[in-house]
């Protein structure tokens, strides 16, 4: 502050000049300190009035965002959360085309097993199951839904493919199942199995779902080895002949074996329905299946108490046949058609009906202990059906 004597500098809190000694009022004083206590007053009006704006604003962000984090919440749950229904009306598309299959030998209830129906004509309608659901029976019946027993006949059937076919008044039919596909499925999607497992009187129209584990599996039968398709959908004794579908309701499979161990589960398998309708075909036109042959009578060496060795044991050759045109002779044993080992029979009739007649294959076999090739034009072998 001034002085307004001597226009000296002097401390704003002295009340007499240092210069030259004016004693100041004390109203100056006062003003002087009043005007400081504003000033306070206004710093620290300014520091609380930014401090509570900082705190609302801060207050109003975290509502909005704490609004936005819950709704996020919310609709990430609902876009998670879902219903399963099942498979129900996949299984309705289907249901009624699925027939209990009873096989009676003189009179008696031999077997049951489970078939589908596939088509139907102005007459009759075609029913698909397993050839060793109707093997040996004199009197084959099925049951429909509507409880409906009905005789059947056979139209045809084959013991290498596991297909059979049946017909049955058109009157009975209430449904046909839809036909899809094996090629395009992926290990992982979903299947569903329906038919008359254990007890046909009991269990009948059973559903059981699982996926797809595994295409083009080679599984070996008692005489025959098959491609097949793999499924976890449990299968069991009396699901024999019926409907694999896929998660559609169409038949993808016909469900005819499965690996029975106390250390196995989930193992099924099934015809691709492709297959099956190429040989359905042969029996509705009434064409006899070819397959390729060798012309020899033969039997596995691993069955044998006398032979430690593997192989297929010519026992006999028919004269002028194609094992025998290509020098073949009794007592020879096969170990390889095309370089892939046969041990048993059921392996060599795999490898040679993957072959058209008329193809020339290479067979390996062994004569005296030596190992010899030869090069053989498979022959024709017609089986009626």
């Amino acid at each position: 502050m001034e002085c307004p004597n001597c226009k000296k500098e002097i401390e704003n809190d002295a009340f007499i000049c240092n210069n030259c000694g004016l004693k100041l009022k004390s109203e100056s004083v006062k003003e002087r300190s009043k005007e400081k206590s504003n000033y306070s007053v206004a710093i620290i009006t300014f520091i609380i009035t930014f401090l509570i704006t900082t705190l609302c604003s801060t207050a109003i962000c975290w509502v909005i965002i704490s609004h936005n984090l819950k709704s996020t919440t919310i609709n990430n749950n609902k876009n998670v959360s879902m219903t399963d229904n099942g498979i129900a009306e996949s299984v309705a598309k289907v249901y009624d085309a699925v027939v209990v299959v009873k096989t009676y030998i003189k009179d008696k209830l031999y077997a049951t097993g489970t078939g589908f129906v596939f088509k139907l004509d102005d007459k009759y309608g075609y029913i698909l199951t397993n050839h060793h659901v109707i093997e040996g029976g004199n009197d084959i019946r099925v049951v429909f839904t509507s409880d409906d027993e009905v005789d059947i006949e056979v139209v045809g059937s084959d013991d290498f493919s596991d297909v059979a076919v049946l017909k049955v008044d058109k009157k009975y039919v209430t449904c046909v199942a839809e036909m899809g596909s094996s090629k395009n499925l992926r290990v992982g999607d979903t299947s569903f199995a329906l038919g008359a497992p254990l007890d046909a009187a009991t269990y009948s129209w059973s559903v059981t779902r699982g996926v797809i584990s595994g295409k083009d599996r080679v599984v070996e039968s008692s005489n025959y080895v098959m491609e097949v398709l793999q499924t976890d959908a449990a299968i069991n004794e009396g699901n024999s002949g019926g409907p694999l579908c896929n998660v559609n309701g169409e038949v993808i499979g016909i469900t005819n074996m499965k690996i029975s161990s106390s250390t196995i589960e989930g193992m099924g398998f099934a015809i691709p329905i492709e297959v099956a309708l190429e040989y359905a075909d042969h029996f509705l036109n009434g064409e006899p299946i070819q397959r390729p042959y060798l012309g020899v009578s033969m039997y596995d060496l691993s069955n044998s108490f006398f032979s430690a060795q593997t192989g297929i044991y010519i026992s006999d050759i028919e004269i002028n046949g194609p094992a025998h045109k290509a020098g073949i002779q009794k007592g020879d044993i096969i170990t390889k058609i095309d370089g892939k080992e046969v041990a048993k029979t059921s392996y060599l009739k795999y490898e040679l009906y993957k072959h058209k007649i008329g193809d020339i294959v290479q067979v390996t076999f062994t004569r005296n202990g030596q190992e010899q090739t030869t090069k053989v034009t498979l022959g024709s072998y017609n089986i009626t059906s």
